[in-house]
This record gives C-alpha cells, sequence and structure tokens, in this order.
C-alpha cells in the first residue's frame, strides 16, 4: 500500500512540475520581447520608462528662473519630510507687499520614497521627477541637494 501512494506521489509531483514549467519553456522558445538590460554596458542607450521616479527636480528656464512660489504644499504633502523649504519674507519694489521667497529648496533623497506626493501637490507644477536613478556615493550626506540654484529667482506672474 505504501509503495503505491509512494508512486502515484511522484507521478503526480512531475506532473504538476511540468504543468508550471510550460510558460517557462514557452517563453524560452520563442520570446515576445526581450525586456532584461545589459546594465551598465548599454549605458549610452538606455531609457528608462515615462512612469519611471527618479529623483525630484525644481526645473528652472534658461534665466535661472524657477516657479517655486514656496507655498509649502510639496513640504506638507512628503509622508517622511525629505523636502524642507526654507523660505524669507520679501517686501516687493512694485507693489510695496511682502511676499514670500524661497532661499533654500532643501531634498533630502536618502528619506525619500519615491510616491510622487509632493509632484501631485505642487499648485505650480515647480517641481518634477527626473529620470536619473545612479545615487551610489559612500557619504549620505551627499544625497541631501538644495534645488534651487544660485541667484535663481522666481518667473514673473507666478503668485
Amino acid at each position: 500500500m505504501g509503495l503505491k501512494k509512494y508512486i502515484s506521489d511522484i507521478f503526480y509531483g512531475v506532473k504538476s512540475l511540468i504543468t508550471g514549467m510550460k510558460v517557462t519553456g514557452h517563453y524560452f522558445v520563442r520570446p515576445k520581447e526581450i525586456i532584461t538590460q545589459q546594465y551598465p554596458e548599454n549605458r549610452e542607450s538606455l531609457k528608462m520608462f515615462d512612469r519611471f521616479r527618479g529623483e525630484v527636480v525644481l526645473i528652472h528656464d534658461e534665466n535661472n528662473m524657477h516657479k517655486c512660489t514656496g507655498c509649502s504644499a510639496c513640504e506638507l504633502a512628503c509622508p517622511n519630510g525629505s523636502i524642507e523649504i526654507i523660505s524669507d519674507k520679501v517686501i516687493d519694489p512694485e507693489t510695496g507687499k511682502s511676499t514670500k521667497v524661497i532661499d533654500k529648496f532643501v531634498y533630502h533623497l536618502s528619506m525619500c520614497t519615491f510616491c510622487n506626493l509632493c509632484i501631485l501637490s505642487c499648485p505650480t507644477d515647480a517641481i518634477k521627477m527626473a529620470q536619473n536613478f545612479e545615487h551610489s556615493v559612500f557619504d549620505r550626506s551627499e544625497l541631501t541637494k538644495v534645488l534651487n540654484k544660485p541667484g535663481s529667482k522666481i518667473m514673473p506672474g507666478i503668485r
């Protein structure tokens, strides 16, 4: 009785293995699309998908101007505090009213979970997720970045 059950268990085990390997064997013999990237050999031709979320960047134009008003919506939306906006009040020479101007836009890449909530919460579309992904460093302090460039100003008409 025990030998018969042992042999039937082996038979059903082999049958189950073959059933599971059919899909793998099918794609091994007839591959539809090769999706494996040979990184870093193909570094020049590597293109990331559009939905890829790299690090957060503050968009600047050719005149070193950005759209960030310093409203701190991205800072509040970040679930783990990877964005810090240090702002200052400056009197606008045109209107004579005090306006909020960013002094530093600090981004802690080491704390970021790449959730995209900061991008979605920005009312002026001043920040976006970049396509870069190579962030290997020996010192963790290099992952803290100031996103606004020195001497950058807010674009006219953005409030």
